[in-house]
Formats: structure tokens, C-alpha cells, sequence
């Protein structure tokens, strides 16, 4: 007697998923949004990316919050009891700094975790209760850059918006003001954003950070093919694609490009569809902005927010900007 082999579970498609690959791919330039590197294996990469050698951005932001965490609680607390609320939260591991200067402060204090990966949230949480007493994790699964929805404060407790790894880059300078305006929508005068970006430095340096020797970034830009291969069923070959990161001087910003090496069709099965790929053709998959001083203090008070301290490091790498939300 034989058994026969139990049919395949069928694919559940993300909706958001194929609506973004098909749009982008049939645009010309072909384009894909940067959140999706952001499944439980890009997350990982991208924690990895954070300690290279040649990823400056995460140390050095890390090294100005080292030196300055007791000012900044300082001047954003302004004598109130602080809730942080961090967009992009990751794994957390800079906010640590910024946690236990506030608990210098206060007894307790509530840490809102935002984040589209439920396992970069329950990474933190666990790092967070392990290492810093006092701090109750509150994790949001949802994505920031559509619109959210905060609990307001208790009485007495101002909350503190943790923008912070130059995030704000990654979005063209239109959606950045849409970002800040829906953070700003959200906050009572008197709170804060505390914002980190990522400043213009050497074409040398900055390309190395987003084409390291050991081929961790290259491997995050191509897991946007390895999630498409799993969730829409197509069989892009990797071998068949190249990462490149390019530096754009007029728009100042750096670039995340997927290049096909050769003439390629790709099929999406689960969509009954397929895309044709020229050589040398590219996915632009992400833009990081690099920004001018004065430029982080011009656009928080485009958006109804008072500077109230920047910080930077030795070198002016990079620089973090503490806005307060003025009397509407």
C-alpha cells in the first residue's frame, strides 16, 4: 500500500507584498521600497551591518549618546518624568545609553518599541528587562511611515520620540516631512524628537559603509530577491544580480541598486507573472540621504519644532538634533 504525498499548503500571499513588487518592477526605473529588507533574516543582517568595521554610522552615533545622554534626558525631561518612544526600534542597542541616563532621573521608565519585525522587538525586550531594571518594554508592530497611533502620556510624563541612526534618510525629502509632520500631530508642546542624521564626509567612507569586504551589505540588499523568492513564489538567481552602492553628489545621497549581470526573465508564480530584466539593468532599492549642519534644525522647524540642542561627533560625521514641540 502506498500513501500518497499530502498536497502543498497554498501560498499565502501578502497583498501589500505583490501590489509594491509588481508596481516597482513594471516602473522604469525599476524600484522596490527598503522596507522590505526588514523580514526576521534582513533584521539580522542588518544588526550584522552594525558592527563592520566600515559602518561608521552606528558607532559614531553611539559615541555622541555616550557623551551627551545626561544633557539630552536632561533638557528634554525639563524637569518631567520622560516616556521614550522609539520609531524603528530595532534591536535597541544605542537606546540602552539613553535609558539608563533617564532612569538617573527617574525610578521607571516606559520604553515604546516600534518596529515592522515582531522578532527585532522581542529581541529587545528580552536585551532590555536582562540589562536595565526599571525599564518596562512596550512593543508597537506596525510601520511608522503610514500613520500611527500613540497612547497619550500619564500625568505629569512627557514623551521623548527616538529618531535616531540617520533612519529619516532613507525616505525622499517629501515623505521625510510627512514623517516628522505625523510625529509632531502626536506629541503636546513641550515634547520632544530627538533626531540622529547622517552628515555629507568623504565619497571614500561613505561608500565603504554600504559595500563592505565582507559582502554583509550585499547580502541585505539581495534578501529583497530571497523574500520574493518565499513569499510570491519567484525564482530570482541570485548569482545573476549585483549590489551596488553608488554615491549621488547632486542629490546627496547615497544609493542601493540591485544590477543584473545578464538579459533574464523572472517569474513570479504565485502571481502568474513575470518581469524582463536588460543587462545591466537595476533595482534602486534604497536612498540614504547625507545632510548639510543646520539642515536636521531646518526641517524640525519646518514641522513645529524648536531646536533645543545638537550634538555632534569629533570628526562632524554625524550629528543628533533634540526638537521640542512649540505651542500650536
Amino acid at each position: 500500500m502506498s500513501l500518497a504525498a499530502s498536497p502543498a499548503a497554498p501560498l499565502q500571499i501578502d497583498e501589500q507584498l505583490a501590489r509594491v513588487a509588481q508596481s516597482g518592477l513594471a516602473s522604469r526605473p525599476k524600484t522596490l521600497p527598503p522596507w522590505l529588507f526588514y523580514d526576521e533574516a534582513g533584521s539580522e543582517l542588518f544588526e550584522q551591518i552594525t558592527e563592520l568595521p566600515e559602518y561608521y554610522l552606528t558607532r559614531t552615533e553611539r559615541s555622541i549618546f555616550e557623551r551627551h545622554a545626561s544633557e539630552m534626558v536632561r533638557l528634554a525631561a525639563g524637569g518631567s518624568r520622560l516616556r521614550f518612544t522609539e520609531l524603528g526600534a530595532g534591536s535597541a542597542e544605542k537606546t540602552h545609553v539613553l535609558m539608563k541616563a533617564a532612569l538617573a532621573l527617574q525610578n521607571q521608565l516606559v520604553f515604546e518599541a516600534v518596529d515592522v519585525s515582531a522578532t527585532a522587538l522581542l529581541v529587545a525586550q528580552a536585551r532590555i528587562e536582562r540589562e536595565i531594571p526599571g525599564v518596562h518594554a512596550a512593543l508597537l508592530e506596525m510601520d511608522y511611515t503610514n500613520g500611527f497611533e500613540l497612547e497619550a502620556c500619564d500625568r505629569g510624563e512627557r514623551r521623548l520620540v527616538l529618531y535616531i541612526g540617520s533612519s529619516i534618510g532613507n525616505f525622499e525629502p517629501e515623505e521625510s516631512a510627512r514623517i516628522l509632520h505625523k510625529v509632531r500631530r502626536q506629541l503636546d508642546p513641550g515634547d520632544g524628537l530627538l533626531l540622529g542624521v547622517d552628515l555629507v564626509k568623504d565619497k571614500s567612507a561613505l561608500q565603504a559603509a554600504y559595500d563592505d569586504a565582507a559582502g554583509v551589505t550585499a547580502a541585505f540588499n539581495k534578501n529583497m530577491l530571497v523574500r520574493m523568492n518565499r513569499e510570491l513564489a519567484a525564482d530570482f538567481d541570485l548569482d545573476r544580480f549585483l549590489h551596488r552602492a553608488l554615491w549621488n553628489n547632486t542629490m546627496s545621497r547615497m544609493e542601493m541598486h540591485l544590477e543584473s549581470c545578464v538579459d533574464q526573465c523572472v517569474r513570479f508564480a504565485a502571481l502568474d507573472w513575470e518581469v524582463e530584466f536588460a543587462a545591466g539593468e537595476s533595482i534602486h532599492t534604497e536612498n540614504s540621504y547625507k545632510y548639510r549642519p543646520g539642515d536636521a534644525e531646518a526641517m524640525l522647524a519646518a514641522e513645529g519644532f524648536a531646536c533645543a540642542g545638537t550634538w555632534t561627533d569629533e570628526r562632524g560625521w554625524f550629528e543628533v538634533v533634540l526638537g521640542q514641540a512649540s505651542s500650536r
